[in-house]
């Protein structure tokens, strides 16, 4: 039976090798056996399955040594390369629109302005609308044309709060909120001059923005501070 290092053999070697020492013995390598050593003493018909001497024990083990560390390298890094492939579900990040408000918005109409920014209601609110230079409470989903998310308020956990009509925000959604009404939710389909003229660069789990290209805005107006309540 060969033993368990005849394994860390090349498949196929075959021939047999010859070698000597002082006390006369040879080895013979066989194919697919470790080298077994005979004794060519007179007297002796025996064989020994030893090596020929001190370097060759030496060298197989060293070479069974780095091979068991090669194969056990490799088995490792192809497990975490399985796990890294299998990997978990990417995280769904949380939209203002689901799949049944996609379906529903395919029947809702485009309407275009003159800057050429075209939105679509997901919802008509039913509170004011903003004045301009009035702060504003709004929830949004910024993405790029392709879906990808690239900034989102919900994400942060507090809605937006900035000046609407002042130049605080992009063009296009400056525009955007201002015809809605509080409560209402609309997407906004932005040009690239009325987006970010200077784009923005990619980051981990974002995606990049071009200089000047066209991006896709899910809205909510929240509140306005201050107007429900002189209102009430």
């Amino acid at each position: 039976m060969a033993s368990p290092s005849s394994l860390l053999l090349p498949i196929g070697a075959s021939g047999k090798i010859l070698c000597s020492t002082h006390q006369g013995v040879s080895c013979d390598k066989f194919r697919g056996l470790v080298p077994r050593c005979s004794s060519l003493e007179a007297g002796l018909g025996v064989s020994r399955t030893r090596g020929c001497d001190n370097k060759t024990n030496i060298s197989l083990m060293k070479r069974r040594d780095m091979i068991g560390f090669i194969f056990g390298a490799s088995t490792l890094l192809l497990n975490s390369y399985d796990a890294n492939g299998a990997g978990l579900p990417q995280e769904e990040k949380p939209k203002l629109c689901d799949e049944n408000c996609e379906k529903e918005l395919e029947n809702v109409p485009m309407i275009t302005t003159e800057s050429g920014l075209q939105y679509k209601d997901i919802k008509v609110g039913t509170g004011p609308s903003p004045p301009i230079g009035f702060q504003v409470a709004a929830n949004y989903v910024a993405m790029v044309p392709s879906g990808q998310i690239f900034d989102s308020s919900l994400e942060k956990g507090l809605p937006y709060l900035f000046r609407v009509g002042s130049g605080q925000v992009v063009k296009g959604l400056d525009e955007g909120i201002l015809t809605m009404k509080v409560g209402g939710k609309r997407r906004l389909y932005i040009p690239g001059p009325l987006a970010f003229p200077k784009g923005l660069i990619s980051a981990p789990g974002r995606p990049r923005v071009p200089p000047s290209s066209p991006v896709v805005f899910d809205v909510s107006l929240e509140y306005i501070p201050g107007l429900e309540i002189d209102e009430d």
